[in-house]
């Protein structure tokens, strides 16, 4: 039998990646006014989305497509056929791993943005914490619901895009 070490390195990856965005969060947002911890909280929630639609784009796009692409050597091609023989663990890395990451931080940040709002203008904590909750996870999954449609009709262009993204840093 074959050993999958994926589980281990998508433990690691979920890990360090958590720590370095919320590292970089906690600095940003210590003694942060709260509008730039609701524009950072904002991006954070774009980025979940933005992940979701890569991950959604590579199990529904075809691969037949960029296999006439790479025939005539269009830049990209190649790694948009890696990103769909690997759609598997493409989907997890973008779906799971960034996604969950990205949803964890929103969280956090609404935690502080919360606390940051109750500082600054005396409301209720309980108020503005249910509040900045059912905004973020109105956006989360608001966006993600309006997005799926778009990458599943769009997954051709959204995987090719990553793709010539992924060929010009030389990800290999």
């Amino acid at each position: 039998m074959k050993k999958n070490n994926w589980i281990y390195k998508v433990f690691l990856l979920t890990f360090l990646l958590s720590i370095i965005f919320s590292g970089v969060a906690n600095v940003i947002t210590y003694n942060a006014n709260p509008i730039i911890i609701g524009i950072l909280l904002l991006i954070v929630i774009s980025l979940g989305i933005t992940f979701d639609m890569i991950g959604t784009s590579v199990l529904t796009s075809k691969e037949s497509t960029f296999h006439a692409m790479n025939s005539k050597k269009i830049k990209g091609a190649k790694e948009a056929i890696w990103l769909l023989k690997n759609n598997g663990q493409v989907a997890n890395l973008c779906l799971d791993v960034f996604g969950d990451v990205f949803g964890i931080l929103s969280g956090g940040l609404g935690a502080v943005l919360t606390t940051s709002i109750v500082m600054v203008t005396n409301i209720s904590l309980p108020i503005i914490s249910v509040l900045v909750g059912a905004f973020i996870s109105a956006m989360t999954v608001g966006g993600k619901a309006g997005c799926k449609n778009v990458a599943i009709k769009n997954s051709d262009y959204i995987v090719f895009t990553v793709a010539k993204i992924r060929h010009f840093f030389c990800f290999k």
